[in-house]
């Protein structure tokens, strides 16, 4: 019997490539006739543009490649067994969703919780929103089935290390409920939003399969404390025993937040970061990133941009949508931020992108701040911008006008579906933040040609949360036997993938000690 081998090569293509030019250039490369292939990792060069392409590292398998012998990657591996503990998971986000799913499969009996509707109402609610409807503070952009990522572009890029298996299953479970196989090897993989409101119902509907159990529409507003164990949790209609509690509460319910504290969840302050949305032809990005204002084979350019002026504020790019629209993301009632969404084919015509400093708030504010004033000060910011016109109509300004310390008389043609006013936003954010976001802008502009032409719009406060649990090795809360935070909401992760792999890793942590 034949040996199977295999061997790592890298090629480069033109953008618009086919299966056949791969196969063309395996050929060639290794001198063999029969073989299959995976992409290991695809990649954008477009360091001589206008001339850009594709970098695959592609795994060739075959009998013909002798000398390294093909073994398949490790993956997570659940043990199952009938248990009988019972399990409640706070949060249906990314970190929630993945720490029932693997309990579940595990054996364990588990009930998700969701203060928000399933994705088909949430969205309609939206929807509604958006024509002029009620603005819900449990069914919105933020809240809801499968979390503020539910309606985002989908990125599931991530900068946490030691974390393949886990990734792996997160990614696998994606692809096993509709998300596109690419997100496997693209070195900036993402989902898209329209793609999400397919997968993560689908994702729903296997977890309920294996014996879990979803409550939608149902908040929890206390825990139950005996001897530093979490007995249940209390919601608004019921008490609902468990042994083990495990809350994932994004980086937006600060109600959560408070109510843990005041149960004796230990928590810390930390840098976070505050900005704005910044926005412009997408055409205009194509050129400056690969000098044409199209490119066969590839959706949208993208950009990353940071800066750190001196004796300033680190200045950064941060969930760059390109081919997107700027979206209302307030998570409560009389709040007024921005966040940015696009769907899979990334074919609007705008692009945008937060463009955030970081921030110690101890730092300016002369003093070491506490968790609640911490909370308080963001959200006392983000009513600040919603009491501007008592709308979610947001502040603008060019970003050109910006730089040169002016307002901007009228403001262009935007994604935003409420409407913009113009507005200095000098009298919106903190003197440091806009210093160092002036700065900022004026480095920028050296990087991506016309970036001075674009618009500045709205506030950006949820890059990521301001506290920090306090948690061990097994991600319990310090104290608690029982406890664990898991996901943006614990202050350790940021984003899709980073918050689902925490879900993992809390849900396997307890998965070892049962086993």
């Amino acid at each position: 019997m034949a040996t199977i081998g295999y061997k790592d090569i890298e090629i480069r293509l033109h953008t618009n490539y086919d299966e056949e030019d791969i196969n063309r250039k395996i050929r060639r490369m290794l001198h063999i006739r029969e073989f299959k292939y995976d992409i290991v990792k695809k990649s954008l060069d477009a360091r001589r543009k206008p001339d850009v392409y594709w970098l695959l590292r592609l795994r060739v398998i075959s009998k013909e490649i002798r000398h390294t012998l093909f073994a398949p990657e490790s993956s997570l591996e659940i043990p199952f067994q009938s248990r009988k503990e019972k399990v409640i998971v706070v949060g249906s986000g990314p970190a929630g969703f993945f720490a029932a799913f693997v309990l579940t499969k595990a054996g364990f009996r588990v009930t998700l919780l969701e203060k928000g509707p399933p994705v088909k109402e949430r969205f309609n609610d939206i929807i509604q929103f958006e024509k002029g409807g009620a603005f819900k503070s449990h069914s919105n952009y933020c809240h809801g089935e499968g979390g503020a990522g539910t309606f985002s572009d989908g990125k599931l890029t991530s900068r946490t290390k030691g974390i393949a298996p886990e990734k792996q299953f997160v990614f696998e479970s994606y692809i096993n409920a509709g998300a596109p196989e690419e997100i496997k090897y693209m070195a900036m993989p993402h989902i898209g939003s329209d793609n999400l409101r397919v997968v993560i119902p689908n994702l729903r509907r296997q977890f309920e399969d294996l014996g879990g159990k979803i409550l939608f529409n149902t908040e929890v507003i206390g825990l139950e404390i005996k001897d530093q164990k979490c007995t249940g949790v209390f919601t608004a209609d019921d008490f609902i025993p468990g042994d083990m509690v495990i809350v994932a509460p994004g980086h937006s319910s600060y109600a959560t937040y408070r109510m843990l504290y005041k149960n004796g969840i230990r928590f810390r302050t930390k840098p976070f970061a505050v900005g704005v949305r910044v926005e412009h032809p997408q055409e205009l990005i194509n050129k400056s990133q690969w000098r044409l204002p199209l490119l066969p084979g590839v959706k949208a350019a993208d950009y990353k941009l940071t800066f750190s002026p001196a004796g300033g504020l680190p200045v950064y790019s941060f969930c760059m949508c390109p081919g997107g629209k700027v979206i209302p993301s307030a998570p409560e009632a009389c709040q007024n931020i921005v966040n940015g969404v696009s769907d899979y084919a990334r074919n609007s015509p705008w692009a945008n992108s937060a463009i955030v400093a970081g921030l110690d708030l101890n730092a300016l504010l002369g003093k070491p701040a506490g968790i609640e004033e911490s909370l308080s000060w963001l959200e006392t910011l983000e009513r600040k911008a919603y009491n501007l016109t008592n709308s979610f109509q947001i502040p603008a300004c060019k970003i050109e006008d910006f730089i040169n310390h002016k307002v901007s008389g009228s403001i262009p043609k935007n994604s935003y579906p409420f409407g913009t006013f113009s507005y200095d936003f000098q009298q919106l954010l903190p003197q440091p933040v806009i210093e160092s976001l002036r700065i900022g802008m004026v480095n920028f502009t050296r990087k991506i040609k016309g970036f001075e032409t674009g618009i500045m719009l709205g506030i950006e406060t949820k890059t990521s949360a301001p506290v920090q649990v306090i948690r061990d090795e097994q991600r319990r809360c310090e104290g608690f036997e029982n406890i664990f935070i898991a996901g943006e909401g614990s202050g350790y992760t940021g984003g899709i993938t980073s918050s689902a792999v925490d879900g993992v890793k809390v849900a396997m942590g307890i998965v070892g000690e049962d086993h």
